[in-house]
């Protein structure tokens, strides 16, 4: 019997997937597999920093300065790409924004100098910002009320899995070849992303509410106002939620970005050694999404990200500031992962709930990449802020603040957890 409540217990936590339609489940996979390449585009610069400053000559400013007009690009791509979305559909710009930082990325292997790879990475950053803002809000509009915290957060816990392909290729590109030779083939392994566009363009449809939405826009003669997200009903709501995804998005960054060169330079690992560390925190990433997807549905989207909101402020002190030995880093590192990533579990969810469907990709786009500009500023911060204070101490001060503004902002923001998408 005790077996048998298991797998009911069980089979009715995965119900979400099997009540999607076959349409919605290829929707389910082209997003999951969408972000995982985003991701891998994105971290291999990260896990590529000691090779690229030591090719191309580069200080630790030059490294912030890059990913920091990277992701600043990528706020305005995402903002835009959350434009094109509403105005020409979610999956025809989901497939543009994939094919663009697949290139870019690509194109980033040849760079020979600061000027070229500031340059390719900016240009990545456009496609990179653009592929959550089409991608999350086309998941959240095929999927139910009452399982769209879980299925959305599953698409973000792709993630995870794209950062764990980026660690295991450079972890046997730098086995195997030169400095030199190793970081420019992880940006070359960038093109594979493109082969996502295909499965978009062949078996992805626009969701019936975006359709159907559409259709009445038509009918009235009129067209989506992106204005309507600043007007006097939203105006509040939508700087509240830029606030919250800047805390969760500055805190992440000022993690991600440096955290390989933190093991390398303060704990003596190299980029082989820290791989072990890096596993660790990307299984504790993965976990993170999956437990925050299916709490954002159990408690609420408030609880949920404040509970992580907390939980990474008290890991990432213990991990970057205090006198620990490597083998309890190691420990660590799973609880780093969990809520530095599973905090963003629900915020597409959520960030969807807030907005009519005639500006949902818009105000997600805009909200979500608010925070992703200003929180840009992170990695240059915590660069220059090395000057003065071990990169351990940068890290965790810009982290905590940031994790502070989540809290704030959610405690001020109304729950939506239960409510149906606001067509209207």
């Amino acid at each position: 019997m005790a077996h048998n409540s298991a797998v009911a217990t069980s089979t009715q936590r995965l119900s979400w997937y099997g009540e999607l339609t076959p349409s919605g489940k290829r929707t389910f996979w082209a997003c999951f597999l969408g972000y995982a390449l985003d991701a891998f585009d994105v971290q291999i610069y990260s896990l590529a920093i000691p090779a690229i400053v030591a090719s191309l000559s580069l200080t630790n400013t030059d490294v912030g300065v890059i990913a920091t007009v990277t992701l600043l690009a990528s706020a305005f791509g995402g903002w835009f790409a959350g434009i094109l979305a509403d105005r020409f559909g979610r999956v025809r710009t989901l497939q543009v924004t994939v094919v663009w930082f697949a290139f870019f990325t690509f194109l980033s292997g040849f760079a020979q100098n600061f000027e070229q790879l500031l340059v390719c990475r900016a240009l990545m950053g456009l496609g990179f910002g653009g592929e959550w803002s089409a991608g999350a809000v086309l998941m959240a509009e095929v999927i139910a009320t009452r399982h769209r915290g879980k299925a959305v957060g599953m698409v973000q816990s792709a993630w995870s899995v794209g950062w764990g392909v980026a660690v295991l290729l450079s972890t046997v590109f730098f086995s195997l070849l030169s400095q030199d030779e190793a970081w420019r083939m992880l940006f070359w392994a960038g093109i594979a992303p493109a082969i996502v566009a295909i499965i978009v363009r062949r078996f992805v449809h626009e969701p019936e509410v975006y359709v159907a939405s559409r259709t009445q826009i038509a009918a009235s003669g009129g067209v989506a106002k992106v204005a309507e997200i600043f007007s006097r009903p939203l105006i509040g709501r939508t700087m509240l939620l830029s606030l919250m995804t800047t805390g969760a998005q500055g805190g992440y960054y000022a993690i991600a970005t440096w955290l390989p060169s933190f093991l390398k330079s303060e704990k003596q690992l190299s980029v082989i050694g820290s791989g072990g560390y890096l596993v660790v925190i990307i299984l504790g990433s993965f976990f993170g999404y999956v437990v925050g997807a299916y709490l954002s549905d159990v408690i609420g989207r408030r609880r949920k990200f404040i509970v992580f909101a907390v939980g990474a402020i008290l890991t990432v002190i213990t991990y970057t500031y205090l006198p620990i030995s490597n083998s309890l880093m190691l420990f660590l590192g799973f609880p780093l992962g969990f809520f530095a990533s599973g905090i963003f579990a629900g915020m597409g969810a959520f960030l969807s709930e807030n907005f009519a469907t005639r500006t949902r990709a818009a105000g997600q786009g805009f909200t979500y990449n608010f925070g992703r500009g200003v929180a840009a500023m992170n990695p240059t911060l915590v660069g220059l802020a090395t000057a003065v204070m071990p990169l351990g101490k940068a890290i965790a001060i810009f982290a905590v603040v940031a994790y502070a503004l989540v809290i704030l902002a959610v405690l001020a923001l109304p729950e939506t957890h239960g409510q149906d998408l606001p067509t209207d």
